[in-house]
């Protein structure tokens, strides 16, 4: 029997929604995938939907389980799934979903409220679809953004109604019809939706969401519809390009921890650098994402404008992105190389030569989740993976037997840094056959010595001596070799036992936290006291180590 509307939204409705959108979310990930022909066709709106919902359901389940005695307020459950949303978000389309449910949680947490009505939620449905607006630089109509509007619309006309004033079953049954009927008719607004015939895959996970708000407060389930060829006989004949033809090579996002002004600046210098930027977030934290040809820059504006972190490059697949959308969107590219990268600007180097990369920073290394995750955005029917750490082997072992179960080819080849991830990048040939071009890439890995130069936080012992807090420690295939007063003498020293073995060519990747001069120096003295060596001098901008080094 159907439930009474229920006349409010609290705490325990907002985990509710979440639990039911992230099931709806899992059973129609494949179905949104597959119809994601917009801003690129490269087959992940479902899956980034999911996994942004996944991190705003953790951050609500983690607010109830801190209350040991009653539930949480409501504004602190409503603020976890918005905050979890942002750090979680993946994607343009998730990074739209995340600001729409930051701007429902502005406009429901003003005051101190346990719970709100329906022209509460209608007000801040329509805060939610206007907030998402702004965080896209260039809004299209016929996508989640004309969905959300949609829903805004027909949520006011609801509440607006004789005797329905204040009741949330009425707002939310309204507001999802609306976005139900927004969303069938976008292939007539997007003529790469209607020449595809589907609908705007970021609109059908909206909807999906809003399905579940619906279920959440009224206890009835929305039967589950599907989009198949929705209006693709019937493009409007103006309807704009826009997509899928010709667009830039790499989609970056980070999280940003900046000011208004800053991120301000970033917002006009990202626009000019490519396309689909969506910048969202507020009081110091945003997420940032955009599509561009010169990844490296994307990540330098970042870091001119604050702190980047968890840093994503994705390498579209040139098939996928030039084909103008006329074969099917979800084909998989023959191989790809996924690699942890220890600083921003290996990340831009790595995604320049094609790599999908995963950035690791000190104390935030990557989870097998995260790792999966990346071998799936490859898009590839063969990955090669490059841990470019010891100590991510177990880890990277568990994401690669996680991907292998769903029908892809993964190759782990142990990298222990990320100078042996250059090196077996160099080598990669992804025209050779799979087993040949894995064995030369783990024997250009295997042959290249590594080192890393670090500063001792503390007083400690060492396979070198005892070192002290402030001391500059050289460490050579993982261990403490040198122990030195300064950077660069100490790395000039490192150098010399690396090359006592002989090498061909010297690495150097310098971070942010070295000495300027330092690589002029390692350079010099490979030329005067090495000369038949090579030097290849990288930036790696705020990597962990200050300097790396590898010798081949």
């Amino acid at each position: 029997m159907a439930q009474v509307p229920q006349t409010f939204l609290d705490a325990l409705a907002v985990r509710t929604w979440c639990g039911l959108a992230l099931r709806s979310l899992g059973r129609a990930r494949e179905e949104i995938d597959a119809i994601n022909v917009y801003p690129v066709a490269d087959g992940d709106t479902g899956t980034n939907l999911y996994l942004t919902l996944e991190s705003a359901t953790a951050a609500v389940e983690a607010v109830f389980a801190g209350h040991e005695e009653g539930d949480p307020s409501f504004a602190d459950a409503l603020r976890a799934m918005a905050h979890g949303a942002l750090i979680g978000a993946r994607g343009n389309s998730g990074t739209i979903l995340a600001q729409l449910l930051r701007g429902m949680s502005l406009a429901l947490t003003e005051g101190d409220v346990s719970h709100v009505d329906g022209t509460a939620l209608r007000r801040a449905l329509r805060r939610a679809a206007d907030a998402a607006r702004e965080a896209v630089a260039h809004p299209v109509e016929g996508t989640v953004l004309t969905v959300a509007s949609a829903a805004a619309d027909a949520a006011d006309a609801a509440d607006a109604a004789d005797g329905a004033e204040g009741d949330c079953g009425t707002v939310v049954v309204a507001a999802y019809e609306g976005a139900r009927a927004a969303l069938a008719a976008t292939p007539r607004q997007l003529a790469v939706l209607g020449r595809a015939g589907v609908v705007d895959a970021g609109g059908r996970g909206l909807v999906t969401v809003l399905a579940s708000l619906v279920e959440a407060v009224t206890g009835e389930a929305v039967p589950e519809r599907t989009y198949e060829g929705s209006a693709g006989a019937d493009v409007c004949p103006d309807a704009p390009e826009h997509a899928g033809e010709g667009g830039p090579a790499y989609e970056v996002i980070y999280l940003l921890e900046a000011d208004d002004a800053a991120v301000a600046r970033l917002r006009e210098r990202l626009d000019a650098l490519g396309d689909s930027l969506v910048v969202v977030g507020g009081d110091g934290l945003w997420n940032v994402h955009v599509h561009v040809d010169d990844a490296g820059a994307a990540v330098e504006a970042g870091v001119e404008a604050g702190r980047p972190y968890r840093i994503r490059i994705t390498h579209f697949a040139l098939d996928d992105v030039h084909t103008g959308g006329e074969r099917p969107p979800r084909e998989p590219v023959q191989r790809a190389v996924v690699a942890v990268v220890p600083g921003e600007g290996l990340a831009g180097l790595y995604a320049e030569a094609g790599a999908t990369t995963v950035l690791a920073r000190p104390g935030e290394p990557p989870a097998s989740g995260e790792l999966a995750q990346a071998l799936r955005r490859a898009h590839a029917r063969e990955v090669v993976l490059l841990p470019n750490d010891a100590e991510l082997r177990h880890t990277a072992a568990a994401a690669a037997e996680q991907v292998r179960a769903e029908g892809v080819r993964v190759a782990l080849i142990p990298t222990r840094s990320a100078v042996q991830g250059i090196a077996a990048l160099a080598v990669h040939e992804p025209e050779r056959r799979f087993d040949e071009d894995v064995v030369q890439m783990t024997s250009a890995a295997g042959a290249t010595r590594y080192a890393e130069l670090l500063v001792a936080e503390h007083r400690s012992w060492t396979t070198a001596g005892i070192c002290q807090a402030g001391d500059v420690l050289g460490l050579i295939d993982g261990d403490v070799a040198v122990i030195g007063p300064d950077l660069t003498g100490t790395a000039e020293t490192v150098l010399d036992r690396m090359l006592q073995a002989g090498g061909e060519l010297v690495t150097l990747v310098v971070g942010d936290d070295a000495p300027k001069a330092v690589a002029d120096r390692l350079e010099a003295r490979v030329r005067e006291s090495y000369l038949a060596v090579d030097t290849v001098v990288y930036r790696g901008g705020r990597q962990g180590a200050p300097l790396l080094i590898g010798v081949e």
